[in-house]
């Protein structure tokens, strides 16, 4: 008994060197949501460059996130994809200085205040997106739309509005949500502080914010028929009932995948419903 003994903890002891060795000198770990199957990266990559969008997800502050982002942008386009980026760290108001960015007509010094006037998460963590898609000149879109806007709806809801604040929205846009959508919301941002009285207003806001982010995402694709577009922006609006489908719903038909990082749906399991695959690094 006491050999025996000896035997299993020295599995044991293999299994735990096993899974810190993994974790330790293994960068990725993705699951495939169709069969639940654990795949390796490039597996990944060879159905990525099938399609027409990419949503990859992020936590706004996880530099890992955008590691992941800046990875599958660097292997589409190694692979000879015509790329675009999609951003929801830039307003459509500021496409004039992304082109011009994009174009090696603006310093880095001063594109970062740029950026800085769209975003207020470090430069760091998006640097290198940004800086690899100017020197490889792919092209840049802004797809927010003013944050006074978005910040209003969630604090007052859709219709405190003003028509001023309204033209800056894209036409027709409205922000009605029905019980399935919130439910999708509280579990895609459970970590949100979002009491009763204020999430029907959170709700529309997120619905203001993927319909709108759709709208500039499908305009630029009528414009651009040829490229394949990679979305970055935060993993509530990467699952498929966010943005892609606000999307789907404007393109019915647009071949499109969604990589989400990290189990982002606290409340529940992730399904195929929400995401093709899940990175599980980090």
């Amino acid at each position: 008994m006491k050999r025996l003994g000896t035997f299993a903890g020295i599995a044991l002891v293999l299994v735990l060197t096993a899974v810190v060795a993994r974790t330790c000198f293994s960068h990725d770990l993705i699951v495939r949501l169709m069969d639940r199957r654990e795949i390796g990266f490039e597996e990944m990559m060879r159905d990525l460059k099938g399609g027409k969008v990419i949503y990859v997800g992020e936590t706004h502050d996880n530099p890992y996130h955008h590691d992941l982002q800046l990875r599958i942008v660097r292997e589409l386009h190694r692979a000879g994809v015509p790329l675009a980026i999609a951003m929801e760290m830039f307003t459509y108001e500021s496409q004039d200085e992304l082109d011009r960015w994009v174009a090696g007509e603006t310093d880095p010094a001063s594109f970062q205040r740029i950026y800085l006037k769209n975003w207020n998460f470090p430069w760091a963590l998006y640097g290198d997106i940004l800086l690899f898609a100017r020197d490889r000149r792919i092209p840049l879109v802004g797809l927010n739309v003013p944050r006074e806007v978005t910040r209003k709806v969630a604090r007052q809801g859709f219709e405190s509005l003003s028509r001023e604040e309204r033209r800056k929205l894209p036409p027709s846009i409205t922000c009605d949500v029905d019980a399935a959508y919130m439910a999708m919301i509280r579990r895609s941002y459970s970590d949100h502080d979002t009491s009763a009285k204020t999430f029907k207003n959170f709700c529309e806001a997120q619905m203001l914010w993927n319909k709108s982010m759709a709208y500039h995402l499908v305009e630029y694709l009528k414009n651009n028929p040829g490229r394949t577009v990679v979305v970055i922006t935060g993993s509530g609006h990467a699952v498929r009932g966010g943005m892609p489908v606000q999307v789907d719903r404007e393109k019915p038909g647009l071949a499109s995948r969604v990589v989400l990082p990290d189990p982002v749906v606290q409340n529940g399991s992730i399904s195929v419903e929400d995401a093709d695959y899940l990175w599980l690094s980090h």
